[in-house]
């Protein structure tokens, strides 16, 4: 096949990332409701889950409290309607461990029949990826409407993408400032959900995690277009590029001068604004 590596013992390990930590301790009863929590199509609260598993409610709540801590929800506080205290909601993060070799063996499957048909697997792939960001960015906002809660203040997009990517499980960490190039920040990605998939189509699925961060820079209000990835690229992690989204945002950056701005009617350049939330 023309995407598919050829590879040795010995130099499939030696580069790149290790693979995704799959979700450990969880007994068939917590699995149990994670199914019933994932299912939703938002933030629940316990009571509504205990009436959709019927299970007690302190049951439950014992069942969410070692998901939420196994990383496989999240917690946070309904708005306050009134008298007592607002209640917590939860949503499902990922899947349980039981899918993960079916979806490891799905993603391989589709990668083998891109490699088979596509004219160019990895722009087939980049795409698929931008689709996939976009619809995960879509996901965190609905996510903050359903709890009532903003975004941080200072986030910016490059932030809120890594957040995504650590969610999914790349477990991204920061190059040192005086190792990347000017304008840029650069990433370690040092865990793949797709490690194994990743190795066998490497311009397929890479491709997909590059359109991934592309998707959601973009849908967050950056400029996903100059991202890059480079797969493989050094013992025990990929290395991710982006835009360095905070110089303009800097404190430090110099005040345009009235003297020199341009007269009414006249272009400016490109404005540095944030598309909204696609």
């Amino acid at each position: 096949m023309k995407n598919r590596r050829d590879r040795s013992d010995s130099d499939s390990a030696a580069l790149g990332p290790e693979p995704a930590v799959p979700q450990t301790g969880l007994t068939p009863a917590v699995a149990f409701v994670h199914e019933h929590l994932a299912a939703q199509a938002g933030a629940v609260t316990i009571s509504a889950l205990a009436a959709m598993t019927g299970l007690h409610q302190n049951t439950v709540r014992e069942h969410l409290d070692q998901l939420v801590e196994a990383g496989a929800a999240t917690k946070s506080k309904a708005a306050s309607s009134g008298r007592g205290r607002p209640a917590w909601l939860y949503r499902a993060i990922g899947s349980p461990r039981k899918g993960a070799s079916e979806y490891l063996g799905l993603a391989s499957v589709l990668a083998a029949q891109i490699d088979r048909t596509s004219p160019n697997p990895r722009a087939d792939g980049i795409a698929a990826g931008i689709d996939w960001g976009r619809d995960l960015a879509r996901g965190v906002a609905e996510m903050r409407v359903d709890a009532e809660e903003a975004a941080p203040a200072e986030s910016t997009a490059t932030d809120e993408t890594l957040a995504l990517l650590d969610s999914l499980g790349f477990a991204p960490e920061p190059v040192p400032a005086e190792a990347t190039d000017a304008g840029r920040r650069s990433f370690r990605l040092t865990r793949c959900p797709l490690l194994e998939a990743a190795h066998e189509y490497p311009d397929i699925v890479c491709g997909v995690h590059l359109g991934l961060v592309r998707g959601s820079l973009e849908s967050f209000g950056g400029p996903g277009a100059d991202s890059e990835l480079e797969p493989f690229s050094e013992p025990g992690a990929c290395r991710l590029h982006l835009h360095d989204d905070t110089v303009a945002d800097s404190p430090t950056a110099p005040a345009a001068d009235p003297q020199t701005a341009p007269a009414s009617g006249e272009s400016a350049g490109p404005a540095a604004t944030r598309k909204p939330l696609k």
